[in-house]
C-alpha cells in the first residue's frame, strides 16, 4: 500500500462485499496457450462478471502472456490468476477442489453446452484461438462440450465462447439461487476485502466499519440500469 490512502465511500465498500458475497468459488476457467492477450482480457472480465473468482493459466505451448494493467486492466484486480507448467499440474489442483472438469471441442461425443449442469464444481477449459483444447487437456477432462452453431461459420472467438458458456452458468446457478446466499464465510469475505482494499490503496480497517448499508449485500447492478433508476 502506498502512503497515499486514499478514502472509500460507503456504498463502493458495499458494492465490493457485496461483489464477494455473489463469488462462486466452485466455478472456475483454464485458460490454455490462448494467445491474444486481448482474448485474455476479455475472458477475465467475463470471469469478474459472472462471478467466477479464481482463472488458471496454462502456457505450455508458447511464452506466459505479460498480464499488465494495460492487459486484463480492471478486472485482474478483483480476480485471482493461478499460473501452472502444464496441464496435468492444473487439472491436479481442480481435482484437489473436488472440481469437474470440462474442456470445449468440436469432436465427438462432445456434449452441448446447455445440457451441461453447471450448478455443480465445474472448470471450463478454453483452448488456443487456432488449435483449440490440446489433445492432452482433452484426454484428461472428464468431459468435452461444444456451443451450438448455426450458420456457417464453425466456432466462435475464444473470449466469445467463455463468455457464453459462463453466462449459461449464471443463468443455471441464478436460478438455483446460488448468488443470492455467500459462498464463503464472513471472515473469508473479510480478508479478501482488505485485500481487495489494499489493492486500491485504501485502508484496509475500513472493511471492519459497521455500517448497515455495508453489511447488507446490495443488489448486482449495471452502469446501464443504475443511470436509469429513479432518484430520491
Amino acid at each position: 500500500m502506498s502512503e497515499h490512502v486514499r478514502p472509500i465511500t460507503p456504498r463502493r465498500l458495499a458494492r465490493m462485499r457485496g461483489t464477494l458475497a455473489r463469488r462462486q468459488p466452485d466455478l472456475t476457467i483454464v485458460i490454455e496457450n490462448v494467445g491474444d492477450p486481448y482474448n485474455v482480457s476479455a475472458m477475465l472480465r467475463s470471469c469478474d462478471a459472472v462471478g467466477v473468482p479464481t482463472a488458471h493459466l496454462v502456457y505450455s505451448h508458447q511464452e506466459l502472456l505479460e498480464l499488465s494493467n494495460g492487459v486484463a486492466a480492471s478486472a485482474q484486480r478483483w480476480m485471482d490468476l493461478q499460473q501452472h507448467e502444464t496441464i496435468a499440474d492444473c487439472y491436479s489442483t481442480l481435482r484437489s477442489q473436488s472440481m469437474t472438469i470440462i474442456a470445449t471441442s468440436l469432436r465427438e461425443p462432445a456434449r452441448e453446452l446447455f445440457d451441461i449442469d453447471l450448478t455443480r464444481p465445474v472448470a471450463l477449459v478454453f483452448g488456443n484461438e487456432s488449435r483449440g483444447v490440446t489433445d492432452e487437456a482433452i484426454a484428461g477432462a472428464d468431459g468435452t462440450v461444444y456451443i451450438p452453431m448455426m450458420g456457417m461459420v464453425e466456432s466462435l472467438n475464444a473470449s466469445v465462447a467463455c463468455s457464453v458458456a459462463l453466462y449459461e452458468a449464471l443463468r443455471q446457478r441464478r436460478t438455483a439461487g446460488r448468488y443470492t446466499s455467500p459462498s464463503w464465510t464472513a471472515d473469508e469475505i473479510d480478508s479478501r476485502l482488505k485485500a481487495w482494499l489494499r489493492r486500491e490503496d485504501r485502508d484496509p480497517s475500513a472493511a471492519d466499519i459497521d455500517y448497515d448499508e455495508v453489511r447488507d449485500v446490495p443488489k448486482a447492478l449495471n452502469r446501464y440500469l443504475r443511470d436509469r433508476m429513479p432518484r430520491g
